[in-house]
């Protein structure tokens, strides 16, 4: 017994990996399959469709394992603080997720979001006194100008001129709501497990929706009843793949690994993006787009390897 058990660690920790690779993938995947959903319906109403439906999924994942337990044990801060990540994560991700979609490529906004760990990186250094080195720096440098270059098609002067568009504006929404969300959970798992973390997380952000879809949509709301087969399986692959799956495996990482180790995944979410984007909606790769997405993946090595 004793001499099979020092293996279930590493075991542990390898599985660990496998699912944040799995969680980079379908989120990867997320961006041309939320362009397809963008495309035909309002942004907040195809945010509240995807998340009734994730809530449902995730709640049933969550009584089935444990029932109310989990949600019993929670103090009054971490409600508050798990309605503040719902606010971030969720509703304000979601929001700007899609609203930016209406007006980029899926593959070059994927892109973009990759500049999600430099932020976190900064924050956390900030809030929680997480070490900078000067390898760090010159990863996120990297990182930074790869996404700008992705953002203005090249031309990075342009962000003095007015060059980058409400698309790019939108997008950097994204970033700012998930590094909040990310350190945030970062406090909170240490008393609260991912999955029900990901399901109250998930619950606050929906009536957040809502109330937003219904003062800014009205009778819109109703428009995925009349979406044909290919808009709802976008909606569907969102729910169990990119939110219920993706979701839960990302937390289950920023708790065994912390919220650096754990957010440095999403900088293979544009490989998986791009490629996804190409073969299923014909998506062109220019040569900003290669070039940029090239330096950011450089400056994401750099960072990974400054980390170890």
């Amino acid at each position: 017994m004793t001499l099979a058990s020092p293996p279930a660690a590493p075991a542990r920790t390898l599985m660990v990996h496998l699912k944040l690779l799995g969680m980079a993938a379908l989120w990867g995947a997320a961006w041309p399959a939320g362009k397809v959903v963008a495309s035909q319906v309002p942004a907040l109403t195809a945010s509240v469709w995807r998340f009734a439906f994730s809530l449902l999924l995730l709640m049933a994942w969550l009584l089935a394992r444990s029932g109310t337990r989990t949600l019993q044990v929670l103090s009054r801060r971490q409600w508050a603080g798990l309605a503040l990540g719902g606010a971030l994560g969720v509703f304000g991700y979601a929001a700007f997720f899609l609203m930016g979609l209406q007006h980029l490529p899926a593959g070059r906004a994927a892109l973009v979001v990759t500049t999600n760990p430099v932020l976190t990186l900064l924050l956390a250094a900030w809030w929680f006194g997480e070490r900078l080195t000067a390898r760090l720096a010159l990863g996120m440098g990297l990182a930074v100008l790869g996404a700008v270059v992705v953002l203005t098609h090249g031309a990075p002067w342009t962000l003095f001129t007015g060059g980058a568009g409400v698309g790019e504006l939108l997008l950097l929404g994204c970033v700012v709501c998930w590094s909040g969300y990310t350190l945030l959970g970062k406090k909170l798992l240490g008393g609260i497990d991912a999955l029900t973390t990901t399901a109250v997380t998930a619950g606050f952000g929906l009536a957040l929706l809502i109330l937003a879809a219904w003062g800014v949509d009205g009778a819109a709301l109703a428009q995925p009843l009349t979406r044909g087969t290919e808009w709802w399986a976008a909606l569907l692959f969102m729910v169990v793949g990119s939110t219920v799956l993706a979701y839960a495996w990302y937390f289950e990482g920023v708790a065994a690994l912390g919220a650096g180790a754990a957010s440095a995944y999403i900088s293979l979410v544009p490989v998986f993006g791009v490629a996804v984007a190409t073969v299923w909606l014909g998506e062109a790769l220019d040569a900003s787009l290669i070039l940029g997405g090239a330096v950011v993946l450089a400056g994401m090595a750099v960072m990974n390897r400054a980390r170890r």
